[in-house]
């Protein structure tokens, strides 16, 4: 059965348009956690747009299931991560223009800066995963550089126009799925998945982990973060 990693940042983007404590997503972490969530993922971005540092150090503390921590490859953000150990970091591309993150690592291009990365966030215990396109060759190098993970980014397969274009992406995805284990490494996936198109996704069979947040907190404003949770659980687990 694959797990749930529910993304909090979102209920961040809420407190900060107003600069206020609430809503608290260390908070949200916990009610998500109760409602069967099997990790919590959350990214500090450089910019601190909407996750900030006092969350991630108090998640760290006090979440009874894995903290995935989502950063770019700079030497701020692995010093934070060295010194706070979440179970597993997740290594993104970032722009500080970007509404979201557009797309995977290029990690062919950046194989040696990320080799050095991976060697110390693993050195001090973290898992490492890179979040990168269903591409072969940048799947090839995920391996090369040492990554015990990656998480195919689901972006081009949610935003697909057509059933057509999307089931063109979803065979992109299972192909690279099956590159990733053939060579040892693990499987995640996240990216504008939903209640709606996630199914196909998980029927694939073989994704170990969908990190999801945006779709998740957007039902949760209707219908309350425990249901929301609970209802992409049991998607996710077929």
């Amino acid at each position: 059965m694959a797990r749930l990693g529910v993304n909090v940042d979102h209920v961040a983007t809420i407190r900060q348009a107003r600069g206020t404590k609430e809503p608290d997503p260390v908070t949200a972490a916990a009610l998500a956690e109760l409602a069967g969530a099997d990790g919590i993922t959350v990214h500090l971005r450089e910019d601190r747009r909407h996750i900030q540092d006092r969350d991630v150090g108090i998640l760290s503390q006090t979440l009874q299931v894995p903290l995935n921590l989502e950063m770019a490859a700079t030497d701020e953000m692995v010093d934070i991560a060295c010194r706070l150990r979440p179970a597993c970091v997740t290594l993104v591309p970032e722009k500080r223009q970007e509404l979201t993150t557009e797309g995977g690592l290029d990690v062919i291009s950046h194989s040696q800066h990320l080799k050095e990365v991976i060697a110390q966030l693993q050195q001090n215990g973290i898992v490492v995963s890179l979040f990168i396109d269903p591409d072969l060759k940048q799947i090839d190098q995920a391996f090369q550089v040492g990554t015990d993970t990656i998480e195919i980014h689901t972006g081009l397969y949610c935003d697909a126009p057509t059933r057509g274009a999307q089931l063109a992406e979803l065979a992109k995805i299972e192909q690279a799925i099956h590159e990733a284990k053939h060579v040892g490494m693990g499987v995640n996936a996240g990216h504008g998945l939903n209640y709606r198109n996630i199914q196909d996704v998980v029927a694939l069979g073989v994704i170990e982990e969908f990190n999801i947040g945006h779709s998740i907190i957007s039902r949760a404003v209707l219908v309350g973060l425990d249901q929301a949770v609970r209802e992409m659980k049991s998607l996710v687990a077929g």
